[in-house]
Parts: structure tokens; C-alpha cells; sequence
């Protein structure tokens, strides 16, 4: 088969399986979320971890029988019917938030998402090499073996976070309801232009983000740059640089500034690494854009925490299944976006995604403003007060 027709199959089979997998989730995670405000935390770990564990058996079947792609669309739905990903996030931001105070709630929450992309670094530099040297089987089964360890550790030695649980039907309409009422339903303290808006930031970040990253080894191998394979490999490490710069920022700015503030200074430097990028035609051009980009990852855990103190401790895990159902549909987009707009804008400007991520992230960064203003002032006593 010529090597177009298996990139354009390759190309139509993931986007089978990320359609599917996003469609299940959005009945499922919602679900799933919202019935943990009830039952607890442990059992949607358990069942996304079980979801996840069926996904990499079924893997491992289809390579090792051989079987036809196909399978890999049912192993995603499996997943997605189970919880899926944004069920693990769901599940693990509303456990933090309801062990933690106003006061820690932001650094914890960038804890967590440092936590998320040191895993999704060190997966890639395992995984890269080691399906190289020995194909695809031997990293799936490592995958199940985690994903087993896990599972178990979800069962028997996760400490629940909902301090009262108690027994609720799973199959009703109450917990989408649940949802629906957060960004609808008036209630003390709570705003729903804020949830509603707040929503929007993380949605536009979250898609800049990946779009951009989408994007960014193919526009480093082709003219004028062309990096060999050595400084692919730094440009991959320095885009991973910003979940420990990041967290490192936030935890010493958070003494002298508020979480606006500080979300505010991150989009900035955010919006310059995508200027620079959008106009780097020699590589130490290129490693400026990824220096400008140290607190790039300060805002969605900034935009978290406050979502959580708009809301009540019996609806942190709706909030968090509905912010997790953002974040996949942001994912979504960024890749049909900016995959689509980076080959139509080669001929007059090749960098034109990157300007229109910039141009994109002046929308949190406005709404992030005005919000902030509006914030209830509760919201700015975790900052240590002058004596």
C-alpha cells in the first residue's frame, strides 16, 4: 500500500476512534461525574481505570491476532462507556478539591497537572524508542500491566475524599440534570456567567495549546529550519519544560500576586512564544518562542481552582466531568483546526496558525480580567495579607 494511502487511513481510522471515544464520553463521563458527588470518588476510578485497562487489552489483541483496525474504535468506546480519560480527570480535580482549602486549592491543582504532563513526557521517550526496537506489542503490555496496578490501587487503597457517601441509582437523569443546573440554576455565591465564561478560557487555551503542538515538529522538519532528529528531540524536551516551570512560577508568585494576576502574566508570555514562533526562521529564534512559553501552563489550573470555589462540595465532581468534557472537545478541535489551516496558509504565510493562537488567546486573557474584578473577595484570601 503507498505510503499517502496508509497516512490518509491512519489519518480517517484516529479520527473514528477520537469522535467515537469524545461522543460515548460526553453521555458517560457526565454521568459518571456527577454520581460521584453521591457514591464517592473510588468507584469512577475504578470503573475509568477498568475502561482504560479493556482499551489496551483490546490493543494487544489486535496487534498480536492481527485483527482489523476496526477493533481499535471498539476498545476506545469500551473506554469511553466506562468513564475514559475525562473521568480520571474528573475524579482526581474533585478529589482535590475536597481535601484542599481556598487557600492551597490553586497549587494543588498544579501539582495534579504537573503530575499529568511528567507522565505524558516520560511515556513519550519510553514509548518512542521502545517501538522502534520492538514494536507495538511490548509497550501495550506494560500499558495493561500499569493500568492492572492501578486498578487496583483505585479499589483498595485510594483514600475516598467524599466525606459522607452514600448509595445513588447510576441510571438517571438526576445527575445530567445535576450538571445542566451548575451553568443554569441561580444559587448563593455562585455565578453563572462566571462558570459559563470560565469554561470558555479553558476551552480557547486548551485548544491553542494543543493545536499549536499539533503542529509544531512538522513546521520544525520543513524549510527554513529543518532540524535533524537530535533537535527534534530538544524541541520535544523543551516543550515539556513549562509543567515544572509553571509549577515553580505559580508557587512563588502566588506570595505577591493574585491568581488573576498571575493567569494573566502566563497568557502574555503565551501569546509572545506564538508570535515568535509564528516568525522564527533560525532555530535560536525557535528556542526563544519555547523560553517565552516557562508559564504557559499556569492558567488552566488558575481557571480550575476558581471554577471549583464557585461551587458547592456536593458539585465538584459534576463541575470537573463537564470541565473534563470541554478539555476533550478543545482537543478535538485543535486538531481538526489547526491540522486543517497549517497546510492552506503555507503558500502566503507558514507561521499563520501560530498568529491566530495569539490572536485567540487575547480572548482569556480579557475575559480572565473582567471576571477577576467581579470575583467574590473570598477568592482573594488565599494570598498571605501584609501584617
Amino acid at each position: 500500500m503507498p505510503p499517502q494511502e496508509v497516512e490518509t487511513l491512519t489519518s480517517h481510522w484516529t479520527l473514528y476512534m477520537n469522535v467515537g471515544g469524545f461522543l460515548v464520553g460526553l453521555f458517560s463521563s457526565t454521568l459518571l461525574g456527577a454520581w460521584s458527588d453521591c457514591v464517592g470518588r473510588r468507584p469512577l476510578l475504578v470503573l475509568a481505570s477498568l475502561g482504560l485497562l479493556l482499551q489496551a487489552l483490546v490493543s494487544i489483541l489486535v496487534v498480536q491476532l492481527q485483527l482489523h483496525v476496526g477493533y481499535f474504535v471498539l476498545g476506545r468506546i469500551l473506554c469511553a462507556f466506562l468513564g475514559d480519560f475525562s473521568g480520571l480527570l474528573a475524579a482526581g480535580f474533585a478529589s482535590v478539591a475536597d481535601v484542599s482549602s481556598h487557600r492551597n486549592r490553586t497549587i494543588r491543582m498544579a501539582l495534579l497537572e504537573a503530575c499529568i504532563g511528567v507522565a505524558g513526557m516520560v511515556a513519550s521517550l519510553i514509548g518512542g524508542h521502545w517501538l522502534q526496537a520492538q514494536g507495538y506489542a511490548n509497550p501495550f503490555w506494560l500499558a495493561l500491566a500499569l493500568l492492572i496496578f492501578m486498578t487496583f490501587y483505585a479499589a483498595f487503597c485510594f483514600g475516598e475524599t467524599v466525606m459522607e457517601p452514600k448509595p445513588a441509582r447510576l441510571f438517571t437523569f438526576r445527575h445530567h440534570r445535576s450538571i445542566v443546573q451548575l451553568y443554569t440554576a441561580p444559587a448563593p455565591d455562585k455565578s453563572r456567567k462566571h462558570l459559563a465564561l470560565y469554561s470558555l478560557v479553558i476551552f480557547v487555551v486548551i485548544t491553542v495549546h494543543f493545536g499549536a503542538q499539533d503542529i509544531l515538529t512538522i513546521y520544525e522538519l520543513s524549510r527554513p529550519l529543518c532540524w535533524d532528529s537530535k533537535l527534534i528531540g530538544y524541541g520535544s524536551a523543551a516543550r515539556h519544560l513549562p509543567y515544572f516551570t509553571s509549577l515553580l512560577g505559580l508557587w512563588l508568585m502566588r506570595f505577591c500576586l493574585t491568581d488573576t494576576w498571575v493567569a494573566e502574566i502566563g497568557l502574555a508570555f503565551n501569546i509572545l512564544g506564538m508570535v515568535v514562533f509564528a516568525f522564527a526562521t533560525i532555530t535560536p529564534l525557535m528556542f526563544t518562542g519555547y523560553g517565552l512559553l516557562f508559564l504557559s501552563l499556569v492558567i488552566t489550573p488558575i481557571v480550575r481552582a476558581k471554577l471549583s470555589k464557585l461551587v458547592s462540595k456536593s458539585e465538584q465532581g459534576a463541575l470537573f466531568s463537564a470541565v473534563a468534557c470541554v478539555n476533550g472537545l478543545a482537543m478535538l478541535m485543535a486538531s481538526s483546526i489547526f491540522n486543517s489551516l497549517y497546510p492552506a496558509t503555507l503558500n502566503f504565510m507558514k507561521g499563520f496558525p501560530f498568529l491566530l493562537g495569539a490572536g485567540l488567546l487575547f480572548i482569556p486573557a480579557i475575559l480572565i480580567g473582567i471576571l477577576g474584578k467581579t470575583e467574590p473577595r473570598s477568592e482573594f484570601q488565599q494570598f498571605p495579607q501584609s501584617p
